[in-house]
Parts: C-alpha cells; structure tokens; sequence
C-alpha cells in the first residue's frame, strides 16, 4: 500500500504484482479494482491507447482514499488490460462500443492473451470470496465499500456534466437488498453529506451517475446474500484534473479523511437490523 498522491506510469512486467490485500480485525473493507495502471507487455504493445487516454477512463488515487481503511484491496493492473468490475464474458475490452468509443487495439487480441486476462478475473474472485468468508468468519456480517471515480468534463476540459447528474459522491445500491441494508446505507450517505470538498459541502445522491451495477457488488451479494453489504462509492474526479492527470491534494486528503471516519459508524451499524 502507498500513500503517495501520484499515479504512476503503465509500464509493468508479467512478474508484477496482480493485487495488494491488507486484512485486519474489522469487518469493514475498502477495494479500489480500478485504480490499477500497469499493463502487462503482451497486452500494451498491442493498444492503440496512449497512457493519457487510458488514465482518464481508470480511477486513480482511488487506493489512496481507501488508505486508512482497516482491510483493503487494490488491484494494480489497468482496466484497460482486464476490467474486474464486468462480468467475464465482457471483462476484456474488444470493441469500441464496450469502452467509450475508443480505438482499442492496433490488431486483434490474440486468443492467448485474452485467456490469460480471463485467468487474472478468475483468480481475483476466488481470492476475493475467500478473504470475506474469513472476515464473515469472524465477525458475521461486513461491509465492502468498492470505491471508483468518474468524469465529470467528458467533452473538454472546459464542459461540465449538468450537476443534476453528477453529485460528487455517487452511492449506487442497485444489486443490494435495499430494505436489509437501510441502516448501513442511510447513515453512511448522512456521514459523506457532513464533510466538504475544500469549502464546498459535499453532494451526496443515490443511484443518480451510476446504480452500482458492476460485478463485484453483485458477486458480494450473490455470495453473501445475508451478511455482505457491497456499496459501489463513486467519487466524481473533483480531486484531479481529468484531462491532465494533476491531482489536488488537498481535496484528495478531506475525502481520505470522511471514507476513514466513516468506520467506526459502519461498525455500529452492522448487527443493528430492524
């Protein structure tokens, strides 16, 4: 884990490493699968994307975030080489329409190399039921906050998304028992609407950007439908500049500071079903 509020460059080996995992006794779980921007060699000669194009579409600092959290996964490779947010039939990027409009690959992927992403999914799910069946081990219920970001200047650096649309902090619930998890979920939306983005309070909304369709909320609760509360995070990128890549520190300390402070609340939530 690192605290280092800078993103590093895309280059990596075959050899690197997949993900990073930090259990500790608490049932709360922070992952950022997106922040990842390594590429292995086989894959990134084989992109038409340059590093900057691939950034903009990935969630970094998103590991930095969930840094004080007590158990956290991060996964260090691109989306861009396998997406573990997708289901896998669908994980690995082949046409335009499957990744914002962008010109993928210079040639086709070989079969080779989409099968060895495939395995990269595979693994990170079988890792990731076994690390909750030991935190539902020991504490009988948890809460995973999957933490991404999301732009908000899609068009141009100059051209911001309609802010009915794009509230800072995105809560999507869509693949979780609702009514099961209300007293986790509604605390937790009240706690991120009591901080600020530099002096601005910070809009928090329900299922309005995004609903929290990505697989890994639904592998939680598909899984563990009676003790696993899986909450899809997104940030929208006010912490950066989305075209150049230039974080605001500041900006990325205060929101740290509201996911970490948000523990000792989720901990008390949990077992305190109506």
């Amino acid at each position: 884990m690192t605290n280092d509020t800078e993103a590093p460059n895309g280059k990596g080996s075959d050899s690197g490493p997949l993900w990073s995992a930090k259990r500790s006794q608490s049932p709360i779980i922070g992952t950022a699968i997106h922040d990842g921007r390594h590429v292995r060699p086989g894959v990134r000669s084989l992109s038409a994307l340059s590093e900057a194009e691939r950034l903009r579409e990935e969630d970094p600092f998103t590991a930095f975030l969930i840094g004080d959290l007590p158990n956290q996964i991060v996964f260090h490779r691109s989306r861009f080489e396998i997406d573990l947010n997708r289901r896998r039939d669908e994980a690995v990027y082949l046409r335009a329409e499957q990744a914002w409009g962008l010109k993928l690959w210079k040639d086709d992927l070989p079969q080779s190399e989409h099968a060895k992403s495939l395995m990269i999914h595979d693994d990170y799910y079988a890792m990731l039921r076994c690390f909750l069946e030991g935190v539902e081990r020991n504490h009988g219920e948890f809460v995973l906050l999957d933490v991404h970001s999301y732009n908000h200047r899609r068009a141009d650096p100059d051209t911001l998304t309609d802010p009915d649309q794009a509230p800072d902090v995105n809560i999507g619930t869509f693949s979780m028992d609702r009514g099961r998890w209300a007293h986790v979920v509604d605390p937790l939306m009240d706690h991120f609407r009591s901080f600020k983005a530099g002096s601005k309070p910070l809009d928090v909304r329900e299922n309005i950007a995004f609903q929290g369709k990505g697989e890994q909320t639904r592998f939680v609760h598909e899984h563990f439908p009676e003790t696993g509360c899986a909450i899809a995070i997104e940030f929208k990128k006010i912490f950066m500049d989305e075209w150049t890549g230039q974080p605001d520190k500041a900006v990325l300390r205060e929101l740290r500071e509201a996911i970490s402070a948000a523990v000792p609340l989720l901990e008390r939530s949990l077992g305190r079903h109506p």
